[in-house]
């Protein structure tokens, strides 16, 4: 991939924000990469593609420290959670025996796992080196019979979110339109039920919680060819460009997928979010009016009546609990927003929210929920982030895994939002989850003994007071 590639990659036409002047998406800086690099972005865009072999070309500390922490679980195949890697070496690097160990390392992969496909993941040392995996990707493929795809993703060419851009790219090049879907089978919608056909992409069903909203989706008559990529699968990927709408999930994860699509095939896109009632209504409500289907948007709009009202029964002993608590949210991209609908949901005050990740759009709309004095935090300094907490006095800090301790020796309540997490939050049901999770949080005896006055030092202030006492 050459520095023109990266640049147009970066300047990606479907942002709003790049219909401007001057370009919107920022060149990388150094340090850019510390919240991820551009072969972890590329990896954990693709991974979950679950009955594909992924191998990382390079040393072990790139797979290593990547693979298998995502959370995206899979209702069949299990084989994206084994980690394969080259392992260069230096003695490697010296002998040039990269190319060579890449085609061994695809050939056992192969004859060990039989996948449907072969995800090659490039980083520096062989982008360095030279390796050519788009060559020895081609020769595995032609002696194999199998789709053995390179991603060219080199970790110094830039940040996580090109690195999404990247796996983007890379499979609507190479993979998606290749295959075309199965017919619906008979008897698996009543017959007076028109089946349309949808993409999710940027939904990665962390903790399985897309798990909570595909039955709402077959409840309408929604077929989903492919959720690039929680829980997908390597032929539900080539059959994407048939659906008649894609709803991009993760902010701009991969929206140049979706604009290929709508430039080359004429399918509609729209962003949205399955974090909290109004917005999981919302994203149901734009599928039924972009395909146009009268009987859809009904059936939609009596689902919506039904599940909002089961879903504000089940909120309402939790909204008591949560009602006022203060939070402060540090994520970024789509969830620097949708968390904070879900949280508006639940009569929540949220004092400030991360953006480190965020697009011109997410900004947007953070303004439009909170209004026009929302405090939005751009600097991931631990210290600097704890000490926002206690100026605003801060109830709960929602963030990633790594702010745990940080929030824990601040005596703070904590509930980790990232891909690490053991739960799923999204949709209806997911919300009440949410609810639950935050009020355990909240309410944990542990904060009410942590800021209590140690026993020794109230036994010494009471003796100081005494004493004062006596000598008055």
């Amino acid at each position: 991939m050459n520095q023109t590639d990266i640049q147009n990659l970066l300047d990606e036409p479907a942002c709003d924000h790049n219909t401007a002047g001057k370009t919107g998406c920022a060149r990388a800086k150094p340090g850019a990469t510390q919240g991820g690099c551009a072969f972890d972005g590329a990896q954990i865009a693709m991974l979950p593609i679950a009955d594909a072999a992924h191998i990382v070309h390079g040393p072990i500390g790139c797979a290593g420290s990547s693979w298998d922490l995502r959370g995206s679980l899979s209702s069949g195949p299990q084989l994206y959670r084994m980690g394969m890697t080259t392992e260069l070496s230096d003695v490697d690097v010296i002998m040039g025996r990269g190319e060579k160990k890449l085609f061994h390392a695809i050939h056992r992969a192969v004859e060990r796992y039989k996948p449907t496909a072969v995800f090659v993941y490039g980083t520096c040392v062989p982008a360095m080196q030279g390796d050519d995996i788009e060559a020895v990707a081609r020769d595995a493929s032609q002696r194999w019979n199998i789709p053995v795809i390179p991603v060219d993703c080199a970790g110094f060419y830039g940040t996580k979110s090109l690195g999404n851009r990247i796996a983007g790219e890379t499979l609507y090049q190479r993979v998606i339109g290749t295959r075309e879907p199965a017919p619906v089978p008979q008897g698996v919608v009543p017959t007076d039920v028109k089946v349309h056909d949808i993409n999710l992409i940027g939904e990665y069903n962390i903790a399985g919680e897309f798990w909570r909203v595909a039955p709402l989706f077959d409840e309408l008559g929604l077929r989903i060819l492919c959720t690039l990529s929680g829980d997908a699968r390597f032929q539900e990927v080539q059959t994407m460009h048939r659906a008649e709408v894609n709803m991009v999930v993760c902010s701009k994860a991969m929206l140049n997928v979706a604009r290929h699509l709508q430039d080359d095939f004429g399918t509609p896109f729209f962003e949205g979010s399955f974090y909290g009632i109004a917005d999981t209504s919302q994203a149901l409500r734009d599928i039924a009016r972009i395909i146009g289907d009268p009987s859809l948007i009904v059936r939609t709009e009596l689902l919506i009546l039904r599940e909002e009202a089961k879903a504000q029964r089940a909120l309402e002993p939790w909204r008591e609990r949560l009602t006022g608590k203060r939070a402060l949210i540090f994520s970024g991209g789509v969830k620097s927003w949708s968390i904070v609908s879900a949280l508006q949901d639940l009569g929540m005050d949220i004092i400030a929210t991360g953006t480190e990740k965020s697009t011109a759009e997410d900004r947007a709309r953070i303004l439009e929920l909170m209004g026009d004095q929302a405090r939005m935090i751009d600097d991931n300094d631990q210290a600097a982030l704890m000490a926002t907490c206690r100026e605003t006095q801060a109830d709960i800090l929602i963030a990633g895994g790594r702010y745990l301790y940080a929030a824990l020796k601040s005596k703070l309540a904590f509930l980790d939002i990232n891909h690490e997490r053991d739960f799923g939050y999204a949709g209806y049901t997911g919300l009440v989850e949410l609810a639950k999770q935050l009020a355990l949080a909240v309410e944990s005896p542990i904060w009410q003994r942590l800021h209590q006055q140690p026993a020794w030092l109230q036994a010494s202030a009471s003796s100081a007071i005494a004493a004062q006492a006596g000598g008055v």
